[in-house]
């Protein structure tokens, strides 16, 4: 088991083991996934966004920026 210690700046070091289990490097994203109170997750996220396209299929109905504009305001609207 590896283990890393908290700086004062709330820093840790992820141990070099690790970091070669996991293939990342210096200024790679990781992310921290809450689970339970005091439990997290920690993934690492490299998959660019440009991955995700097509995941959904293809849409029913395309939408304008301008229709999109107006959906936000009107739900905006609401909250208030």
């Amino acid at each position: 088991m590896s283990a890393a210690t908290i700086t004062s700046k709330g820093q840790i070091t992820i141990p070099a083991d690790v970091r070669k289990a996991l293939s990342v490097n210096a200024g790679d994203r990781v992310e921290f996934v809450s689970l339970e109170p005091g439990k997290f997750l920690f993934v690492v996220a490299k998959t660019p966004v440009t991955d995700l396209k097509g995941l959904f299929g293809k849409p029913k109905k395309t939408v304008t920026i301008d229709e999109m504009n107006a959906a936000i305001a009107a739900k905006g609207a609401e909250a208030r």
